[in-house]
């Protein structure tokens, strides 16, 4: 009997584990949706179309360009976000790529 105790007690701890973490997710979900609200307000069209191509090619990308936009429309910054100013904030935040250079000989 001990042991089955002990089973269902550790299947409850993780199904409460993965409850927890089901919330924090979607209370972060929540919270960028809210700010991308936000910040799609302050879009022009042509920066709406880039940024929504920019979301579903590179979701990861586009949050990090929510959240960068949210700060400086909080602090200021920017008032209006138009096609140039998203692909400078873009250049900013892509990696840079490596030339490779193959040479025959």
């Amino acid at each position: 009997m001990d042991e089955l105790e002990a089973i269902r007690k550790k299947k409850l701890e993780a199904l409460q584990n993965q409850q927890a973490e089901q919330s924090q997710e979607h209370q972060a979900q929540e919270q960028l949706q809210q700010l991308e609200g936000m910040v799609k307000q302050v879009f022009t069209k042509k920066a709406l179309e880039r940024y929504g191509n920019i979301k579903t090619a590179f979701p990861e990308r586009a949050t990090q360009i929510i959240v960068l936009l949210s700060q400086a429309i909080q602090s200021g910054q920017l008032t209006q976000v138009d096609d140039n100013t998203l692909k400078e904030i873009l250049k900013k935040i892509t990696p840079k790529k490596k030339d490779i250079k193959i040479t025959r000989v």
